[in-house]
């Protein structure tokens, strides 16, 4: 226990030598260390420094007025040990105090607690962290001193975990209702245990908006209709009609045809549907099948593309028939698009999930770099914060100046549907009038 406090005082001792030391040395301009030196020239740091003083030295004259001036109710109160942020690293410095003498009551001093917040509310932090500078390496990659502190693993991991939140909620919490939505791209993605649900929309302009994401086990249709209810409640609008892009997840599909009834088109992701065949084939054949399958979708025309799958089914039937049933299940969902009789560009956008696909893969680039994810959180604050790290670089989609287009055609098919709905309905009365 002795060697413990000696060891603990002598810490103390070595930290309170070093904030002396560096004081005088940023105040003074004395540094023997030449490389020490240009380094503190390089990074400003005593002109900072003397920004810092005059700043703090101006508000206390704003408060107690001029020195030694009688009849003043605040007074100058002495000096006491303190530290301000330049940029996101912390530097000691001597911090003047102000004394209300009435209320016997210390002011504060508001500049000295603004320049206690890192720069940027720790942005230039995440950002080095997020893009894998190691928490243990921080002080070795530090742009300023090697003096400053404030810089330890934890010190470091508790400012990346308050900006991580930070950027969770924002991509919880902000409005969508200044965005005019035409598509939603919708997907899953595994990080160890959890599963996390992305949605992707695409304005009238063709921009990619990240929607949101959402923690479950598995793509259940009850929390995928939660997850669209949060969605709505900030501003979603779906009342002229969205087409959904999607890779086949029955719960997903569920959750759309209840939450957008009559609102929403399905366009099944047409290279999913084909892996899904060709995985029932032997190795032999799977090269073979995904050629004809990708050329039966590479037709121009609904009639065209439905005439050719529906042949591959037969043949498929002969070789594999689990192959052929996984080819016509959801068969009409994979060719909506064509349905739409849209231009080359946009059905090669909208005909699979390629466009949440290929940015899940850049967003991997930064949580690829977690070793162990802890909890639920965890995943969810790292995988929100590389959406948003994406997102402004996210190009416009393929076709994107049709995306009118593509808006009015959604409408005429829903009023197709809208319409063989109530002729169904209207004959389904008659013969139950006629029974």
């Amino acid at each position: 226990m002795k060697r413990i406090t000696r060891n603990k005082r002598k810490w103390k001792r070595k930290v309170s030598e070093r904030r002396k030391a560096v004081k005088e040395m940023a105040a003074m301009g004395e540094i023997n260390d030449i490389d020490v030196k240009v380094e503190f020239i390089q990074a400003l740091i005593p002109i900072g420094l003397k920004a810092v003083n005059e700043m703090l030295q101006k508000e206390v004259e704003m408060l107690a007025g001029i020195k030694y001036k009688h009849g003043k109710i605040n007074t100058r109160w002495g000096i006491q040990n303190g530290s301000v942020y330049l940029r996101d690293q912390k530097i000691p410095i001597d911090v003047p105090r102000v004394r209300n003498k009435v209320d016997d009551a210390e002011i504060p001093l508001t500049s000295y607690q603004k320049l206690q917040q890192p720069y940027m509310e720790d942005e230039q932090t995440f950002k080095k962290l997020l893009n894998g500078i190691s928490m243990h390496k921080y002080r070795g990659s530090t742009e300023l001193a090697p003096e400053v502190f404030g810089i330890s693993p934890t010190n470091m991991s508790q400012r990346f975990k308050r900006a991580t939140t930070a950027k969770l909620r924002n991509l919880q919490i902000r409005s969508l209702r200044r965005y005019d939505f035409v598509s939603i791209f919708i997907d899953g993605k595994r990080f160890a245990e959890e599963g996390i649900v992305i949605a992707v929309g695409i304005t009238i302009e063709g921009e990619k908006i990240i929607l949101g994401i959402e923690q479950m086990a598995t793509e259940n249709h009850r929390a995928v209709i939660q997850f669209f209810d949060k969605l709505i409640g900030r501003g979603l609008r779906f009342q002229e009609g969205l087409l959904f892009i999607v890779d086949g997840s029955k719960g997903i599909i569920k959750a759309i045809n209840q939450k957008f009834q009559g609102y929403a088109l399905l366009q099944r992701c047409q290279w999913h549907k084909r892996e899904n065949v060709v995985s029932y084939l032997s190795k032999s054949q799977q090269a073979i099948w995904r050629r004809k399958l990708q050329a039966a979708y590479a037709k121009t025309t609904y009639a065209e593309a439905k005439a050719a799958l529906m042949k591959l089914s037969g043949e498929l039937e002969e070789i594999n028939s689990s192959a052929a049933a996984s080819l016509r299940e959801g068969i009409e969902e994979t060719l909506t698009i064509y349905k739409l009789k849209l231009s080359t560009e946009l059905r090669k956008s909208f005909s699979s999930t390629n466009c949440i696909e290929s940015i899940m893969a850049q967003v991997e680039q930064y949580t690829q770099r977690v070793d162990r994810w802890r909890n639920g959180e965890h995943i969810k604050r790292w995988v929100a914060s590389g959406l948003l790290e994406v997102e402004p670089r996210l190009r416009k989609v393929n076709g994107w100046r049709y995306m009118n287009l593509l808006r009015s055609r959604i409408k005429e098919e829903l009023e197709l549907k809208q319409q063989e709905e109530n002729n169904l309905a209207d004959e389904q009365k008659l013969i139950q009038v006629g029974v």
